[in-house]
Formats: C-alpha cells, structure tokens, sequence
C-alpha cells in the first residue's frame, strides 16, 4: 500500500512555506505532502526578500515547466493544490492529464475570463515603478487587497511570515495591467478524460472575486468529467494562510474522500 502524493503550488507574493499548515495537515492523514518552491526561491522568507531578483525572469511557461516537470517525477500521478496563480498551473496540469486530480483555490482566471479591476492596485502600487521587474507590496496594501477580511494584526503577522516580491514579468503573463496573456494561460476546458477538478473561491476575494471564479467554473460546462465549485463566505485571498485556512482544507480533504481520492492506495 502507497501514500498518495499532493503537490502544493503557491502564487504570487507568497513563499513555500505559505503551505506550511496545509503540509502537516494533509500528512498527519496519510498523504505525502510537497511544497516545492519556484525556480530560485530560497528556502527561506528573509533571505527570498534579499536575494528576489532571481525571480525577476519567472515567466508562466517557466514555472508551468517546472511544476509539470515536478508532477511527471513521481510514479504515481499525484494529486495537485493550487492557489492563486498556482490554481491556474493546477488546471492546466489536470487538464493535460498529468494529475490524478487537482484544486484551484482563488485561481488566477484562465481563457478569455478578465481579471478584475482591482489586480490594476497591485500591478503598480502606489510609490513603485512599472519598469522594476518585482513588484513589492507594503504591509498596508497586503492587507487592503490580499488579506482584507483578517484584522490588521493578523494580516501584518501574514505578510511577515509568507510575502515576498513577484516578478512582473509572471504578472503580465497573467493579464495584469491589460497585458496580453500568455498562451500558457490557455486551459482545455473540454478534456473529458481527466480527473477530477474543485474550484474555490472567497467571497469576500478582491484579488480573484468569487464571480471571477464562478465564470471559470461555467467554461467547464462542456466537459463531462468532473468539476466542482466551493464558495467560502467572508473569505478573502488570504483564506489559504489566515486563521480559516484548516476549514478550506477540510473541505478539500473531504472533496477528495468523496471521489475516492484517498491517502493510501494500492
């Protein structure tokens, strides 16, 4: 009998060990939990802020590349979690059938679904250059747009534990500030042949609104195979670090017993 590997994908301006929590819960079940980081990021938060301009080149192919080539390495298909820019990766992944199944957690939209207005505060925050190839948020805007439904207190204690700059280059890959996205950002919504897919969002999320992920959820709707929607009520972009992460993750746990998606398998 095997453990049943799950590969945690973090998104921008968090580190690896934003999963942390999620890591140690998932293998206190029986899974094997993986957090691997980006290309070039360090191990640790303090010393990622001092050396950030490694991720400076991380383009959506570049770490798209790399967490395929993580999942392909395993010799079972594991299953994939991912947040933010991570759940974009995650779909992509699944639905290249790479995965034995996948959750994206306030992903970054996918196809021709738009960002909302408010990703345009943080593409270029007030005081930074739109020619500097991180983007760095203060503590102030982290909690006005990532973390807005946390008290102040915890957002500061988030953001000191878990933020570092994003690479802008990642950023337009995306769609942020109207930049044209890459083809990577380009799911295949039909593939009814893949595993199963749970979609969640906060509905308090300014960063990835619930109705942003709900219009994701409906480009499925051709697709015979599996794919699920979780809306978390008073839930921001933070619901993956702040004091709510272990319901979100219940519910994936739960998600996952349900398609018989267990911790040990034969």
């Amino acid at each position: 009998m095997n453990h049943t590997p799950v590969v945690f994908i973090h998104g921008t301006w968090l580190h690896a060990l934003s999963w942390e929590s999620w890591a140690e819960h998932f293998a206190s079940r029986g899974f094997l939990a993986f957090t691997p980081g980006w290309p070039g990021e360090a191990a640790a938060v303090g010393e990622l802020r001092k050396t950030a301009e490694s991720l400076a080149g991380i383009s959506l192919d570049v770490l798209t590349d790399h967490y395929a080539g993580i999942v392909r390495s395993f010799d079972t298909a594991p299953v994939i979690v991912g947040h933010s820019v991570g759940g974009l990766i995650a779909q992509h992944l699944i639905t290249a059938n790479i995965a034995r199944a996948a959750v994206a957690i306030a992903p970054t939209p996918i196809n021709d679904v738009p960002l909302p207005g408010t990703s345009s505060r943080l593409w270029t925050p007030a005081g930074s250059d739109a020619a500097e190839p991180l983007v760095t948020l203060s503590p102030e805007q982290f909690h006005d747009v990532f973390a807005n439904t946390s008290t102040t207190a915890e957002s500061d204690r988030l953001f000191e534990r878990y933020v570092v700059p994003a690479p802008r280059r990642l950023l337009a890959d995306v769609g942020h500030g109207g930049a044209t996205r890459s083809p990577r950002a380009e799911v295949d919504v039909r593939n009814a042949d893949r595993g199963p897919l749970l979609l969640i969002s906060g509905q308090e999320d300014l960063l990835v609104p619930d109705s942003v992920t709900r219009a994701v959820y409906k480009q499925y709707g051709d697709s015979t195979a599996v794919t699920d929607l979780k809306q978390f009520a008073d839930r921001a972009h933070s619901l993956v670090v702040d004091s709510g992460w272990r319901y979100v993750a219940d519910y994936v746990l739960g998600w996952l017993d349900e398609h018989g998606l267990r911790a040990h398998h034969t």
